[in-house]
């Protein structure tokens, strides 16, 4: 078979995801069907499947993910900075469908930046866990929290796969609201790669961020790392005049 022959083909394939897509068949951050499934349904080979959706990625309408397959990169939902909300409020809104899995959770004694963040003591035991989110099944963000001494013993009750630990805190009698964001651009860890799906040092939306409660405790310290793409943050005037005031003190 010529090589024109089979250009033409994956062209096609090409075309016709692309016009899925656009149309909103699959949605902004949706994982496509698997290369053998699209195989089958064009009724052509993986390997043409593969250079369709190769050429896709190179417009930037999808990217490849290791071991989760392809999704749509084209449009990110854009998060507003003066409203901050948590991560499954966010999903919701949006109608994605979010999930999470703590991977990793250990006792230790509070550094000295802990200690600070949490109006605790230096060597105060704390919890920390690291946790995996998703939306749609797919890995998107990692976050690295750290447990005031007295709600320890909260947060170590929840499963693994707890939907929402601030919705689960809440039903225990801890209503935590969102404190103060940092955002900037990190590289990804080796670590943090690995449970992403991304090479390491890729770039990552890190979300430096607190939770406090209504006595104004803080109670968690986090930092939260997304995937590129995934999510924009939104400045308003109004954000910029309450930080500049702020800052005046």
């Amino acid at each position: 078979m010529s090589h024109a022959i089979i250009d033409a083909a994956h062209r096609e394939v090409s075309l016709d995801l692309e016009q899925r897509i656009m149309t909103g068949e699959f949605p902004p951050g949706s994982r496509l069907p698997s290369e053998e499934k699209l195989a089958q349904e064009y009724s052509t080979t993986r390997s043409r499947v593969r250079h369709a959706l190769s050429a896709l990625a190179e417009s930037g309408l999808v990217s490849s993910h290791a071991n989760a397959g392809w999704f749509v990169q084209n449009g990110r939902q854009s998060w507003g900075v003066g409203a901050m909300r948590t991560f499954s409020e966010w999903c919701a809104s949006n109608g994605r469908a979010h999930g999470g899995r703590i991977v990793h959770r250990e006792r230790g004694a509070a550094t000295a930046t802990e200690a600070l963040k949490l109006g605790i003591r230096r060597g105060d035991q704390v919890l920390r866990y690291t946790r995996v989110r998703t939306i749609d099944d797919r890995p998107v963000m990692v976050e690295h929290s750290t447990w005031a001494p007295w709600v320890t013993h909260v947060v170590e009750g929840f499963p693994d796969d707890v939907p929402s630990v601030y919705g689960a805190m809440a039903t225990a009698g801890v209503r935590i609201e969102l404190g103060d964001h940092r955002i900037e651009v990190d590289a990804a860890s080796s670590e943090d790669a690995r449970l992403l799906g991304v090479r390491r040092s890729s770039p990552v939306l890190l979300v430096t961020r607190s939770g406090i409660v209504a006595e104004g405790l803080t109670v968690e310290c986090s930092t939260d790392r997304y995937i590129p793409g995934l999510v924009a943050f939104d400045v308003s005037r109004s954000d910029i005049s309450k930080a500049f005031l702020r800052g005046r003190g």
